[in-house]
């Protein structure tokens, strides 16, 4: 069956309303991730525990790795095209290959509005239907859904286990041995509503 043409606000507000009120919030795993190809991996992984209707929230500073671990996703759930950094378009729609949901990926730095710049959209698809990513939206679409994930990516930068980020650094101990840390990030997980306080974070950790 064809998904109907929505307008996204009207279409996530719906699914938002159906959903009631805010339950618990549950806390994931935090992971560290030593590569962009160790971030999309991720993102395929974490692919597994989404479903039509589920709205991701990705922050992070720019460069962190939020497009990449969103191309993971879009590998994850089979769609159609290149998962690119939305930013001069706002929002691109993937569709599923695999009869899945479509995979909605928008860039919301420039969104000011939240629902009311998010109704111009007006995405050819049927939100409740499909897996919405949305780089940068703290502040800005929480209301879209009451059941939503927030994906927090830091880069790992210093420390006194990590030496000089910007020199090369040692390992404490290694004799010299030379490790770049300029590609790890940590990456937390957390859930909010009902939908993911029964959510198995189990399988990213490993």
């Amino acid at each position: 069956m064809e998904a109907p043409h929505s307008p996204a606000a009207e279409a996530l507000g719906a699914a938002a309303d159906s959903r009631g009120t805010t339950g618990p919030e549950t806390t994931g795993p935090v992971l560290t991730v030593d590569s962009p190809e160790r971030m999309q991996e991720l993102g395929r992984a974490l692919a597994a525990l989404l479903r039509p209707g589920d709205l991701v929230m990705l922050s992070g500073e720019l460069g962190a790795g939020k497009t990449t671990l969103t191309r993971g996703l879009g590998e994850g759930l089979g769609v159609r095209g290149a998962v690119t950094s939305p930013t001069f378009v706002i929002a691109r729609v993937h569709p599923s290959l695999t009869g899945g949901p479509a995979l909605v990926h928008v860039d919301a730095y420039r969104l000011g509005g939240g629902l009311d710049e998010m109704e111009d959209l007006d995405l050819d698809v049927s939100l409740p239907e499909s897996v919405v990513v949305v780089e940068w939206g703290d502040g800005k679409v929480e209301e879209l859904s009451d059941d939503r994930l927030r994906v927090v990516i830091h880069r790992v930068v210093g420390g006194a286990e990590s030496g000089d980020a910007e020199s090369g650094g040692t390992e404490p101990g290694g004799a010299g041995e030379t490790t770049e840390y300029d590609e790890r990030r940590t990456v937390t997980l957390t859930g909010f509503g009902r939908r993911w306080s029964e959510a198995d974070f189990g399988a990213l950790g490993r």
